[in-house]
């Protein structure tokens, strides 16, 4: 086995620097590691709001929790409140971490469902801690001490300044020797004999070689697509969203500790809370509105004042045919992109990076290998799009074109088969390493307007009136715990507060 001995990563952001991050820190100097990034190309920088699965990427590089929030002017996050998605006026939130607390062998929600079809339960928002603390502003790392109380059960993710994190995770990187390069790469060389990359060429003629190449060049796939032809699955019928308009604005009161998305005629706008500034959004279908309603629409909806001229982006909703090809591997926009809707821009970055770890190749490059990678992100993909596209298709609204369309269109066959499965009787299943857990359908599904018809019949081995204790002592249980609970504002100011 001939081992490799040079990694080269083409470009900078969020993902050349978290692939640089990960690999400094997990090969321990076993390859030369060297990042090309050019100052005068710049980055989208749009990836501000994260799920849970972040944690265990900033553990593996060793962060700390508090410095990297207060270097990153970040913020905690609960979930995602949805607006307006199933009809103007709605409002939920898809909560991060358990619902309630199973009931012999059955969820909580199962028990709900029956109980909100006589009238006698609560919003679903009051049986998650998440929800419950969201909806209140409320935070607090969850209690390793209470194991047995919903205190020790809250799952939390971040909203931080992506450009921050990209220069934090640069100086852990060159600390752990990687050599950064400035340059534009110009030019990328195959070899001849078999395509595979041998180098890449810089505006000042330099020539760089490697053996594994990771492209982190953005949308215009630099090596895997303008060099190598990969390919390209459009998603678009499905995703029909295609631009977007980024502006920061100053931040205002309440300090929330979650996402907001709220549904606009021909899309979306974003709102992601940090400490010194609300990153904003709006994700549109240029079929369905111009860029200048769009912007118009974008403006007049910011809580605060504007910061910066709009950053515009052109998209289309898809991913490479493969992510990894020959000696190359895609991360971040050169791999795809899904709108940030679920916040799983970075997640998938940082998915790719683990994954080629765990399938990391001798210098021979096994086809079996390959294949194994692809075949894992390729589902991974494609469950997330899933999940995106259950937002746009399960909805009442018919206000606009746009929405007609979504609420009209066909879906893949295995969003169908969840919707239909859930709809009959609240059941629903995590499919093998599929990111989004039960819990997470469970909530969208629900928010989203699509309330089953029935509900598992083995609840009703549970007599009534304990089905109603049982319910009313989880929500009993939250509201206390929440009462706990600080504000999100005082726990940031507390805990890691930005310099």
């Amino acid at each position: 086995m001939r081992q490799l001995k040079t990694i080269l990563i083409v470009g900078g952001g969020s993902a050349g620097w978290m692939a640089a991050a990960l690999f400094s820190k997990l090969f321990k100097g076993l390859y030369d590691i060297t990042l090309i990034e050019s100052e005068a190309i710049g980055t989208i920088g749009v990836g501000e709001a994260t799920i849970p699965a972040i944690k265990t990427f900033n553990e593996l590089i060793g962060l700390d929790e508090n410095d990297f929030m207060r270097r990153t002017q970040a913020s905690f996050k609960l979930g995602i409140q949805f607006v307006d998605w199933d009809r103007v006026g709605s409002s939920y939130i898809h909560g991060f971490g358990v619902i309630g607390r199973d009931l012999k062998w059955l969820r909580c929600h199962q028990y709900w469902l029956k109980m909100r079809a006589e009238g006698k339960v609560s919003d679903l928002a009051a049986y998650s801690i998440n929800t419950a603390a969201a909806l209140q502003n409320r935070f607090m790392r969850a209690d390793p001490k209470r194991p047995g109380s919903p205190l020790g059960h809250i799952a939390h993710a971040f909203h931080f300044d992506a450009g921050l994190y990209a220069k934090y995770l640069r100086g852990m990187s060159e600390a752990a020797g990687v050599r950064r390069r400035e340059g534009k790469v110009v030019s990328v060389q195959l070899r001849p004999e078999d395509g595979f990359v041998d180098s890449v060429t810089l505006e000042d003629g330099a020539v760089v070689s490697a053996d594994l190449f990771i492209d982190c060049s953005g949308f215009r796939g630099l090596i895997i697509e303008q060099a190598m032809k990969t390919g390209y699955e459009d998603w678009s019928h499905w995703l029909p969203c295609d631009r977007a308009m980024a502006v920061p604005c100053a931040r205002t009161e309440p300090f929330t500790p979650y996402t907001r998305s709220t549904a606009r005629p021909a899309g979306w706008q974003w709102r992601i809370p940090l400490q010194h500034r609300t990153g904003n959004g709006h994700v549109y279908s240029s079929r369905h509105m111009d860029d200048g309603e769009a912007e118009q629409i974008l403006l007049s909806n910011l809580d605060g004042a504007q910061m910066a001229e709009p950053n515009r982006i052109r998209f289309v909703a898809g991913k490479r045919r493969q992510i990894w090809n020959r000696n190359c591997v895609a991360a971040g926009l050169a791999s795809g992109f899904l709108e940030p809707l679920e916040s799983t821009s970075l997640h998938l970055i940082q998915s790719v990076l683990i994954r080629l770890v765990r399938l990391m190749p001798d210098a021979g490059f096994d086809p079996a290998t390959i294949a194994e990678f692809n075949r894992q992100t390729d589902f991974e993909y494609e469950r997330i799009r899933d999940f995106i596209i259950l937002h746009y298709k399960a909805t009442e609204r018919d206000d606009t074109p746009f929405w007609r369309y979504c609420r009209d269109m066909d879906v893949p066959v295995t969003l169908e088969r969840k919707i239909d499965l859930f709809r009959a009787n609240g059941r629903i299943f995590r499919e093998d390493d599929e990111l989004f857990a039960e819990e997470s359908w469970i909530q969208v599904l629900l928010g989203q307007g699509i309330i089953p018809v029935g509900y598992d019949p083995l609840v009703d081995v549970t007599p009534e009136p304990d089905i109603e204790r049982y319910l009313a002592d989880v929500e009993t249980v939250i509201g206390k715990c929440v009462a706990l609970m600080p504000s999100h504002a005082d726990y940031v100011a507390k805990a890691c507060p930005a310099a």
